[in-house]
């Protein structure tokens, strides 16, 4: 919570940037960046925050790896910030100056950091439950795939856009970059906010769709006990369980289509035959899976005695049935 107040903080100050600093890189506000990790840091950091405690297993273990990733965030999206004030860049930024060379080495490290600790702490709940099997499913899969986002990570600066080329500080020097954003083009040329390239591939899509998946599964969990005080055949926690993996199913498919799609260079919005295939295939698959679970829960319904009990519905509606 140290940390979701310093990036708050952060968002206040990027705002302010925003409105009266006109300095720019890649013609975007130069403190739009700080602005968006910002935001993300206080949203994942506030979710692991409420997670965390709830767990029962290896308890100050987990409170390691959560100062862990607190202090990694911190040290990452500080540099960011600072680089930001500085008018140059934070990522892919191979400048000489003796300030930008210690601290690629520290935002390095703060990298490796926040993926290890994410990942340890996947690990960790595979091995426990937290509340009812829907939400336990949301945090497994959604702090799964928010590594195997961190991992795409390593594509921007690994093995593809390791050509240097040369850019432009918010003062019009040259910066020597290694590295980017987009794939088949050179970073810039973006949408608005996001930046999102709108020419070529960007891995920043699915990096972006990964990192929060686990507040979209757990918003599904939340939505879905909401309906169970309405709907009847909600009430079961199988039931819930079963839709909430679908949400998973087709989110997780939704980041793979992206991935595949920035991978070959296409644009998130300029989609190509197979990409539309791919989508049309993953909504039906899911549609079809979502028909499904509720036409099993429905009969389970109809027929509770079948499997051994009633559906307990008090602990979400407030009356025994």
């Amino acid at each position: 919570m140290i940390m979701v107040a310093a990036m708050s903080a952060l968002i206040v100050i990027a705002l302010f940037g925003l409105l009266t600093d006109g300095r720019e890189l890649m013609q975007q506000s130069l403190w739009v960046k700080p602005l968006k990790f910002g935001v993300s840091f206080v949203i994942h950091g506030a979710t692991l925050a409420w997670l965390l405690p709830k767990l029962r297993k290896a308890r100050r273990t987990m409170w390691n790896l959560g100062t862990a990733l607190a202090v990694a965030g911190m040290i990452d999206v500080g540099f960011i910030a600072v680089q930001a004030a500085r008018g140059t860049y934070s990522h892919f930024n191979t400048g000489a100056d003796t300030f930008n060379t210690i601290g690629q080495v520290v935002f390095s490290t703060g990298v490796v950091g926040l993926f290890a600790a994410n990942l340890l702490i996947a690990i960790m709940l595979l091995f426990q439950r937290i509340g009812e099997p829907a939400l336990t499913w949301a945090l497994r899969a959604g702090i799964g795939l928010a590594v195997m986002g961190m991992g795409l990570a390593s594509f921007m600066v690994g093995t593809l856009n390791r050509t240097p080329r040369m850019a432009e500080d918010a003062y019009g020097n040259p910066v020597p970059l290694v590295g980017g954003h987009g794939v088949g083009v050179p970073d810039g040329d973006g949408m608005p906010i996001t930046n999102w390239s709108t020419v070529g591939g960007d891995l920043r899509v699915p990096h972006f769709i990964s990192l929060h998946s686990m507040q979209v599964f757990v918003l599904a969990v939340l939505v879905l006990t909401a309906l169970a005080a309405r709907v009847s055949w909600l009430r079961g926690e199988r039931a819930r369980a079963q839709l909430t993996g679908v949400v998973i199913v087709g989110y997780a498919a939704l980041f793979a289509i992206t991935a595949w799609q920035a991978l070959r260079g296409q644009s998130l919005i300029h989609l190509d035959t197979a990409t539309w295939i791919a989508l049309g295939v993953s909504v039906a698959v899911t549609a079809l899976l979502a028909v499904l679970a509720i036409l099993a829960a429905r009969r389970r319904e109809m027929s509770p005695a079948r499997h051994g009990r009633t559906p307990n519905v008090q602990h979400l509606s407030g009356n025994p049935r």
